[in-house]
């Protein structure tokens, strides 16, 4: 959870790093989801069309990063927006990171307002999502 009298533009802010995704956790993203596109699935679906393997769903990892922010806002900030661009694809075994650096502090209204930069990668350079999200104090 982050306090906005302690932030400061540019600042880097905590690091969430996520369990390894599994084929387990993609099969249950799908029935949770209603995704059952078998490239996130079937590993041979996934080969005959040129993959090495399933992959995860996008919206997974968005789901990662939505997770991120909402542990940085705790019951202090509320999520006023946020978006999301795809990356790189996540597959099973890779471990996501979700990070996420101050953009832009300002008042509006009365109330304090952070807008965050984000990404979520599997290894450096390895962005498998970025975006943007406000906060509002």
């Amino acid at each position: 959870m982050v306090q906005y009298d302690q932030l400061t533009e540019g600042q880097q802010l905590p690091a969430h790093t996520k369990e390894k995704v599994t084929k387990v956790q993609l099969v249950k993203y799908a029935g949770a989801s209603g995704d059952f596109n078998p490239l996130h699935t079937d590993d041979a679906f996934a080969q005959k069309i040129g993959l090495p393997g399933v992959i995860a769903h996008g919206m997974l990892v968005m789901g990662f990063l939505g997770e991120y922010i909402n542990k940085l806002a705790g019951d202090v900030a509320v999520v006023k927006d946020f978006k999301m661009r795809f990356g790189a694809m996540t597959v099973p075994n890779d471990i996501i990171t979700c990070q996420g650096i101050v953009k832009k502090l300002y008042e509006e209204d009365g109330r304090q307002i952070a807008v965050l930069d984000l990404f979520a990668e599997k290894g450096p350079g390895q962005i498998v999502g970025s975006g943007e999200a406000i906060l509002q104090f």
